[in-house]
């Protein structure tokens, strides 16, 4: 324990605590707070899958809609392959640390490090991505239960209630498939952050704060949200 701690200086300790404080009370905020008390995306398509439920069981057709969550399944799919190339460009990098480290110290304003730091670092970085597959990978096995759901949805003639228990069953079987994808991209932009922590701790913290800043406008603040809350309100008058 103490041979690690020794590998980094008490700037690098700060970068990550303040990595790991910055994305579980993001974590917190997005998934748990604002879920429940703030007007966020996750709120606001919730009631859309809602709604998107609904109108599908009062249809015979439903071509549209097993089209649309098959067009979901395939974002998914890109990122859970994409990440498998990351997991294996960086399993690779592992083997060539030495190499890395003289062209990282040839830059300027650079932190020097020792080749096992490196390794503890790709390391963390590999975890991450490894930790973003699951997300995504769950999340697409979300997906094809909800198109198994999907099939055998009760026809319009099935009477109201059973209908709309139906639909906000299935609309939570979205959402948690939506929190998972989320997750995963959440894992991915955190990780690019940690690319920064290989140049310098400062530039760690500096990253960190400002992909905070990039979640939570988008999550609470874009105008992407703005439209998705002027319609909803015009629909529901």
């Amino acid at each position: 324990m103490n041979t690690v701690l020794s590998l980094f200086s008490i700037i690098d300790a700060l970068a990550v605590a303040w990595f790991v404080v910055c994305w579980a009370a993001y974590t917190w905020v997005a998934d748990y707070r604002g879920s429940r008390k703030t007007q966020g995306l996750n709120r606001v398509t919730y009631a859309y899958r809602e709604n998107w439920m609904r109108r599908m069981l009062e249809r015979e057709n439903r071509i549209v809609d097993s089209t649309l969550v098959g067009n979901l399944m395939r974002s998914v799919s890109f990122f859970a392959s994409t990440t498998m190339i990351i997991i294996g460009g960086l399993v690779a990098t592992l083997g060539s640390v030495k190499e890395a480290v003289h062209l990282i110290d040839d830059l300027p304003f650079t932190a020097s490090v020792s080749p096992l730091a490196w390794k503890l670092k790709l390391l963390m970085l590999i975890s991450i991505f490894v930790y973003a597959f699951f997300k995504f990978t769950w999340s697409l096995r979300q997906f094809n239960y909800c198109s198994i759901m999907m099939g055998a949805a009760p026809l319009p003639s099935t009477p109201a209630m059973q209908r709309d228990t139906y639909a906000c069953q299935l609309a939570r079987l979205l959402a948690l498939a939506g929190d998972n994808f989320n997750r995963g991209l959440r894992a991915s932009y955190f990780g690019s952050a940690v690319l920064s922590w290989f140049i310098h701790p400062w530039l760690f913290i500096a990253v960190t704060s400002w992909v905070i800043l990039v979640l939570y406008r988008r999550q609470f603040g874009s105008r992407t949200l703005q439209a998705l809350l002027i319609c909803q309100e015009s629909s529901s008058r």
